[in-house]
């Protein structure tokens, strides 16, 4: 069965029609095309997702179910593949959120093609107010390989990224052996000094989460961590692009540092997709989401409580405050974060999976109109 998807290419603006076979693209062609505020792209990535529409990946109570539907969730929005991000907790509570995903990949198929692997943000973070963030401090510990390792055990090896702070005591040789078995390792939720920074790339630490964010208020001029990670070669980063977490000052000269080694996430929570309101949370109490889409702490609105947004929103407002055009803000999406993650570009070639989202182009920004996982329709608007 042939699949064919016409529209304008997203790096070009050119019409063309891609055609479908199987679970791959089988050829690309020109096609005049009847509308051209359709585009065609490769389906969004997204590294760093803690929650959606409601459904807390961190709850402790997480079930294959809810897996299942925030997947679904998340292919309305363009996402194609992503990282189900699992932060400081109890082991307990690791372990269970573990189980879960690994039911729902054995249990849905184009589940667990979607999902990349885990993402293990903690618990061998900083202790230290500011950079912690949100962790909850009596649940942060130093590295250890035996409890990692069993934690990998029980995923069947599906963790395929963690977030550390490589000053803690064991860190730099904990990056090693991650390096060694395939796991990518990105530095956060840290206040290191340079050398330990340093230390840690040598290592084998390829990335910076969320740069610029779980930060002390106040910092040295110079040195300091965002520096250094900033002045690493060897070390990408990722944005949180929603226009509350960094200023629009911050991510231009990052992307303008590393044109070519940025990444956009989504750093989403349960409560992304949901309607402006007052909320309850686990790590803080009442919140409050604003009609703007900023989430806030209500007894100190100047504290955000994480991200209520998608990666298709960071996309949008790249485009709208001009710090990237449409294919740039894409690619920071899909195809860069993807060669990060496995070596190999998400690109609309021919000969590639078919994990391709089309778009439609507004006053307001792209919205979803399609999306494919692996040559199937999963979305449809």
């Amino acid at each position: 069965m042939t699949t064919t998807i016409k529209g304008a290419n997203y790096k070009t603006g050119d019409s063309i029609e891609v055609q479908i076979v199987d679970n791959l693209i089988s050829q690309i062609v020109g096609h005049p095309s009847e509308n051209s505020s359709q585009i065609i792209a490769p389906g969004l990535v997204d590294l760093q997702v803690n929650g959606f529409k409601g459904i807390d990946l961190n709850s402790g109570e997480l079930t294959e179910d809810e897996v299942i539907q925030i997947t679904q969730f998340l292919w309305e929005e363009g996402v194609t593949a992503f990282l189900p991000t699992l932060i400081t907790n109890s082991s307990a509570k690791i372990e269970s959120a573990i189980d879960a995903i690994v039911q729902a990949c054995d249990k849905n198929v184009l589940v667990g093609k979607s999902i990349l692997g885990i993402h293990l943000e903690g618990p061998f973070l900083s202790k230290e107010d500011g950079p912690r963030g949100a962790h909850p401090i009596e649940h942060i510990q130093n590295p250890d390989w035996q409890l990692f390792s069993e934690w990998q055990e029980r995923s069947g090896n599906r963790i395929k990224k963690i977030t550390l702070a490589p000053e803690l005591p064991g860190a730099v040789e904990f990056i090693g052996r991650c390096a060694e078995v395939g796991v990518l390792v990105s530095l956060g939720h840290t206040a290191a000094s340079p050398e330990k920074i340093q230390e840690a790339v040598k290592a084998g630490a390829k990335m910076s989460t969320h740069l610029g964010n779980a930060a002390h208020l106040s910092l040295p001029r110079h040195p300091n961590y965002i520096w250094e990670q900033l002045a690493s070669d060897e070390l990408w980063i990722s944005l949180i692009a929603d226009g509350f977490h960094l200023p629009e000052s911050v991510i231009k000269v990052f992307t303008k540092v590393k044109p070519n080694t940025s990444i956009l996430v989504s750093d989403s929570t349960k409560f992304a997709g949901l309607s402006a309101g007052t909320y309850s949370s686990h790590i803080g109490g009442d919140i409050e989401l604003s009609t703007e889409g900023r989430l806030f702490m209500k007894r100190s609105p100047e504290l955000l409580a994480g991200s209520a947004q998608s990666l298709l929103w960071c996309i949008n407002h790249m485009m709208k405050s001009d710090l990237a055009n449409l294919s740039t803000a894409i690619d920071m999406a899909s195809s860069k974060p993807m060669e990060l993650m496995s070596g190999a570009l998400q690109k609309l070639n021919s000969k590639s999976p078919a994990d391709i989202v089309v778009f439609e182009k507004g006053k307001s920004g792209l919205s979803v109109i399609k999306t494919f996982k692996s040559g199937q329709l999963v979305f449809t608007r």
